[in-house]
């Protein structure tokens, strides 16, 4: 028997005046990690969570979550929304009820989007806005720029709706790129072959960069290296308290951090990535721009989180993840000004949704080009992360050649990519 879908997902908006929140409530069977999963698909459609509730009893669960477009110019899907919600919510079926393993659904075929054009300013961000309205989701991306002004963009894809195989959605594809690129611009879609494979691993890294960007802390020079804001400074204050007292099944995790648009997919990841379940959970909404959450939970074998190891251990990697949720940096690449962008990824292996967008909509506002983009995978000794690597033409109005330019330029794509 299957769930009924009216009742596993419904969006309904309160108000009818613009900017009120939208209400979405998901029921349905419980799983580890389905707040993650959940909270990763409300980030994925440019939405910003502003409160929730969840509760479970281990068998069923119930969240409650108001949101809202972080942006008033984004344009949100919200059928293919519910259908995606839907997706990441386990069947109401036997196997459920006997804790055995659903069947993982298949894999979403890789396509290769080829794109030539006449290079301008924000052209990769135009194009990136397209594939986010259509519901694609860029994978992997190399682009180029040719000594006559040209693009030459590979977006490998997958289709969220799996319904990129058809000819209407392929012609949707191309009419959207074109009503914004001109009719001259040259789109191909095709299934990904073996160059998707021979994409995955980024250009190496040098170990000095390599140190800068993956290194759990900031360290002294960061004011320099990370250009961090005075207001932005207020990242390094985080609290995560344990405590074991006030319930006789459950540990209470309780966080307080800066408020950012992806701070509640940041702790649901950790935890999902550490077989960690919530019982029940509020998410208070921003009070002087701080954020605080309750949460209740217990590990996978049911039992509270006693061992003190284990508890220093799960507060010190919360801490890591809110305070540095992505790292930025600005670095030469020869005789080239290179941006970097890191963010770790999930052991299911997805990675941060929207940062590409956000990156190419700050270098757009900023009128700064892109000479070259990529996007590919780093493993470190204890995790895997998403890399985005953007060569940056110097003709703009930034001296990338002193660090206040530079400053200012991850100042902008920090700031985009936290939704300040």
């Amino acid at each position: 028997m299957g769930l009924p879908t009216d009742d596993a997902v419904v969006i309904d908006q309160k108000g009818k005046k613009p900017g009120e929140p939208y209400v979405i409530t998901v029921n349905c069977p419980d799983k580890t990690g389905l707040g993650c999963d959940i909270c990763y698909t409300i980030l994925d459609f440019g939405l910003y969570i502003i409160k929730g509730d969840v509760s479970t009893d281990g068998i069923w669960c119930y969240v409650v979550l108001w949101v809202v477009p972080h942006s008033s110019s984004s344009t949100v899907r919200w059928v293919s929304l519910k259908e995606r919600l839907l997706s990441v919510c386990p069947s109401c079926s036997v196997s459920f009820y006997l804790n055995q393993p659903s069947p993982s659904a298949a894999s979403s075929p890789v396509y290769l989007l080829t794109l030539c054009s006449r290079d301008r300013r924000g052209l990769l961000h135009d194009v990136t806005q397209v594939l986010c309205e259509l519901d694609l989701t860029i994978q992997r991306v190399k682009v180029t720029t040719t000594p006559d002004g040209c693009v030459l963009d590979l977006f490998f894809i997958t289709d969220n709706l799996e319904l990129l195989h058809k000819k209407e959605r392929q012609d949707e594809t191309y009419g959207q790129l074109h009503a914004v690129l001109g009719q001259s611009c040259s789109c191909e879609l095709q299934l990904a072959g073996p160059q998707y494979e021979n994409i995955q691993c980024i250009s190496s890294l040098s170990p000095s960069v390599a140190e800068e960007l993956f290194r759990c802390e900031l360290s002294d020079n960061e004011f320099r290296t990370q250009a961090l804001s005075p207001d932005m400074k207020k990242l390094k204050k985080a609290s995560v308290t344990i405590d074991n007292s006030l319930s006789p099944a459950h540990t209470l995790l309780q966080i307080g951090c800066v408020d950012h648009k992806g701070f509640l997919y940041d702790i649901m990841r950790t935890l999902k990535d550490r077989n960690i379940q919530v019982a029940y959970g509020r998410f208070s909404p921003v009070n002087k721009g701080q954020r605080e959450l309750d949460l209740f939970i217990q590990q996978k074998d049911g039992k509270k989180i006693v061992d003190p190891d284990k508890q220093d251990a799960l507060c010190s990697r919360l801490k890591v993840e809110m305070l540095h949720p992505l790292r930025v940096i600005i670095t030469n690449r020869g005789p080239d000004t290179e941006l970097l962008v890191a963010n770790p990824v999930e052991l299911s292996g997805k990675g941060r949704p929207r940062v590409f967008y956000d990156v190419t909509l700050a270098l757009k506002t900023l009128g700064i080009c892109i000479f070259s983009a990529e996007i590919g995978r780093h493993c470190t000794s204890d995790r895997v992360w998403e890399v985005y690597r953007f060569l940056l033409d110097e003709n703009c109005r930034f001296d990338m050649s002193c660090m206040v330019g530079r400053n200012q330029i991850v100042d902008k794509v920090r700031r985009t990519l936290m939704g300040w």
